[in-house]
Order: structure tokens, then sequence, then C-alpha cells
């Protein structure tokens, strides 16, 4: 499984949950003139291939590297996952029921975390919907008679209105919670903040290069040799490269798009990025690209500007304090920040896509 290579180009397919394998938003391309010691590794968790890259490391360092974040993201997955029988399954048992929870001490900081970003975005990034997801059942999207739920349901989720401001902490540190709509689902924050933890493990291990790839949204440490990591970002409307940006250390990429996970039903199209707030897949953007130093940062800001769309994304991005954004709406024009547009180069854009840049946030 591990190996030496001069060109790695690494394209997976993925999901959250469950464990179907789809599409990727970002591959990774990078080269370098010598041939240098570099192992690859691949973990299969959060519903998604894991893909870890070390270089500049013997072959020691990596089978041990290798190993602990296997149990590492393995732990996490049971821990996090809402399909499990893990942590947070048993805590999405209590919420509806109780209005004081003990929480393990691990869970405490993605909530915590998820309750600040959710109200940044202005509740775009919204893991308090868990019914709303349940509800839609995309897990499920590959099964022949899959449709959508009904709308009084969907409304009936929606007055309800659950928030992560619902949740708080006691002095204690026990969770209160003063509505019991809320489910939790991390799906749009835990494989970013569990690939940030990863990053850090690697560093404590002495490893300094090396790249995280959870089914095309990423992590940076180091270099490739004498150059930075290149990112390569997919077209959503096709598996060509759309374009491509050096990433440096400690900068993630994450990308959401509406082709991940989706279906057909009466000639119309559903995809899987819920808006928290109409309680229907948003249709005002393909996909949103972002870069930050924060891994869970990225991984819920791609979310919120997708749910956003073209027309509040710069607003939300200022809130979420992201430089660097890539958002192509439902027309195929290409948003950039201007952060952004110094450091993207386009490879296989549509003749007729239009790029509208963004004042500095």
């Amino acid at each position: 499984m591990y190996k030496t290579a001069l060109v790695l180009i690494q394209q997976r397919l993925s999901v959250i949950f469950p464990a179907i394998i789809l599409a990727v938003s970002t591959i990774l391309v990078s080269a370098c003139n010598q041939i240098e010691k570099q192992y690859d590794y691949s973990i299969f968790a959060f519903g998604t291939l894991i893909d870890i890259t070390l270089y500049d490391v013997d072959q020691q360092q990596a089978d041990n590297a290798f190993t602990q974040l296997q149990q590492l993201f393995d732990k996490n997955h049971l821990d996090w996952s809402p399909w499990t029988n893990g942590d947070l399954a048993q805590l999405n048992k209590q919420l509806s029921t109780q209005s004081v929870i003990s929480v393990p001490a691990h869970l405490i900081p993605i909530i915590q975390t998820s309750i600040d970003l959710s109200q940044q975005s202005h509740n775009y990034y919204n893991p308090a919907i868990g019914q709303l997801i349940n509800l839609w059942q995309f897990h499920k999207y590959q099964d022949e008679d899959i449709q959508p739920p009904d709308d009084a349901m969907i409304q009936d989720l929606i007055n309800k209105n659950p928030q992560m401001s619902d949740l708080s902490f006691n002095a204690d540190k026990q969770l209160i919670n003063t509505n019991p709509a809320v489910l939790l689902n991390f799906g749009a924050f835990a494989k970013g903040y569990a690939i940030n933890l990863g990053v850090r493990h690697l560093q404590a291990l002495g490893i300094h290069n090396a790249v995280i790839n959870a089914g095309g949204d990423l992590s940076v440490i180091g270099q490739h040799g004498n150059r930075a990591w290149n990112i390569g970002i997919r077209h959503p409307r096709n598996n060509k490269i759309l374009a491509s940006v050096e990433v440096n250390s400690d900068e993630s990429v994450f990308t959401s798009g509406d082709y991940e996970r989706f279906y057909t039903y009466r000639s119309k199209r559903f995809h899987h990025i819920l808006n928290p707030k109409t309680g229907y897949p948003t249709d005002d953007a393909q996909s949103v690209t972002v870069i930050h130093t924060d891994a869970g940062r990225a991984d819920a800001a791609a979310t919120a500007l997708f749910v956003a769309g073209s027309k509040d994304w710069q607003a939300i991005a200022k809130s979420m304090k992201v430089r660097y954004v890539m958002l192509i709406d439902a027309d195929g024009n290409i948003h950039l920040t201007s952060a952004m547009e110094k450091r993207i180069k386009f490879l296989n854009k549509s003749p007729t896509s239009r790029i509208i840049v963004s004042e500095e946030l």
C-alpha cells in the first residue's frame, strides 16, 4: 500500500455518510524533480476514503504514523457519526427528552465551535437539523424508489426551528437544550475537524511534510520536495479539473458541491445540501471552494456559503472570517474573492462562464 512516486494524482469518490463512493471535489496533483521517499496509506472513515501522503520520512515513521491515524480516525468516526451507536448517537437519543445532559468531553469542543460557527454563518451552517437530514434520506439516494419527503413534514420541522443557539453549556460543562427538535449531525464539520486533529498528530510525531485528503477535502503541512503542494479543484459539471491552486503549509481546501449526492424525481433533481431556512435543497450554487488555515472552519464555511448562494455569500464569508472563496453559481458563473483571484489558475473554464470578483472582504 506504500509507494514511492514522482507524480501523485489522487482522485477519490466520496460522501460523508454512509459508505458509498461518489464524486471528489478536489484532486491532489504534485511533482518534484528527483525521487524522494513518499508513503501513501488509505483509511475508510466518515463515509469516505481518507488518503494520507507522507513525504521525506522513513518506513518506520510512516508505519507508526499510519497505525496511529487509523486508530484516531476509527475512533472519531464511531464517536461522531449520528449513524453509529457511538457517543453522538447516544447524545441525540437524549436531546428530545432531556434539557440538561452530561456530554463526553471530546464532544464539547465540536458542539461549542459549531454553536459559534452557526452564529457567524447566520445559521446557514446548522448541525441542529438532524431530523430534517434524516427526513430527506439522502443516504438512500441510489434506491430506485427514493423520493422527496412530504412538504407538510418538512414544514413541521421548519416551524420547530431547531438551531445551535438552542444549546449552551452550564458551569459544570453540562449541555442545556431548550428545543426538543434539535438533533445533531456534524456532517459539514466533523471531517474537517478530524483532519485538523490528524495533522496535529502528525506534527507531534515529528512529521513536517504531509497531506491528509478526505475524499477531496484536504489539509497540507510543509511542502512536496522543493515546491508547494498543488491542488486541483474539480469542475462541478464534469470530471475535469476546473482550476489549480498552490496550497501553503497549514492550509486546508474544502469544497461543497451539488454533485456529491443527488437523485432525480419526476424530472427534478434534488441534491443533499439543505437550506435550514426552507427545508429544501438550495438551488443557487453548483459548488463552493474555501481555503483556510482551520480545516473545521473551511468545512463548515463551504457548506454555509453554498447555502447562502450568489447573493449572500460575501456577507457570510466576511462574518465567518474566510478570505479565499470560489463559488460557482447555478448558471456556471464563477464568483471569487479578490484574495482567491490572486491564487487560482483556471484550466478548463467554460467559455460562457463569467468571472465575478468581489471587493476585498
